[in-house]
């Protein structure tokens, strides 16, 4: 649930972008930095490790309207995707508010994606929180390798792989040219600010 400051009169929102190794979590994350640079009071923070692009968070508050009278704060995070770092994946997703699940298009990471949906749905339950009651934004990342003559899952394969009962908002994407990135945030601060206003009020 939400942070709630009353000294500073803030909400304090947790967003976490969560999927596969190397699916383009930090890469979301360092373009909206980069396009949204103006209104990002703090340093993106990336500690990389051996093997894997992010071993704790990103971190990227930016104003959003208010609740209630309180301004609202967003916190952006992305998890390690490697399977070795369940524990950090668990703790960085402790008071999540939303969450963006970022699926690798390539053919090849189909399994890794269903396998990391899962790990997502057990690592909340941890938290007694259930998938279905959190808001999700789904993005199919990776879009344009298909240019690149690499083989990539047909967005009905994805939907139907992970979608099919979440039936969240979901864009294909391609977080290194941007494209659909900053949909994808916009979309995934407006479901969740919208979710905690109607429990705050």
């Amino acid at each position: 649930m939400a942070l709630i400051n009353p000294k500073k009169r803030e909400v304090q929102v947790k967003i976490v972008y969560y999927g596969p190794g190397r699916g383009g979590k930090t890469t979301n994350l360092e373009y909206i930095n980069r396009k949204f640079k103006k209104r990002i009071l703090s340093e993106m923070v990336t500690v990389k490790t051996y093997g894997d692009r992010t071993l704790f968070f990103d971190f990227l508050p930016f104003d959003m309207g208010e609740i209630k009278g309180h301004s609202i704060k967003i916190q952006l995070y992305t998890v390690p995707g490697q399977v070795k770092y369940n524990a950090t994946r668990r703790l960085v997703l402790r008071g999540v508010d939303g969450v963006v699940f970022v699926a690798d298009s390539m053919d090849l990471r189909r399994e890794m994606n269903i396998r990391s949906l899962e790990n997502l749905k057990e690592n909340l339950e941890s938290f007694n929180k259930n998938i279905f009651n959190v808001p999700v934004v789904m993005q199919y990342n990776k879009r344009d390798l298909s240019e690149e003559g690499i083989p990539i899952l047909p967005i009905e394969t994805l939907q139907k792989d992970l979608n099919s009962q979440l039936k969240a908002p979901f864009f294909p994407a391609s977080a290194v040219s941007g494209e659909n990135v900053t949909a994808t945030m916009k979309k995934i601060i407006a479901v969740t600010v919208s979710s905690l206003r109607k429990k705050l009020e």
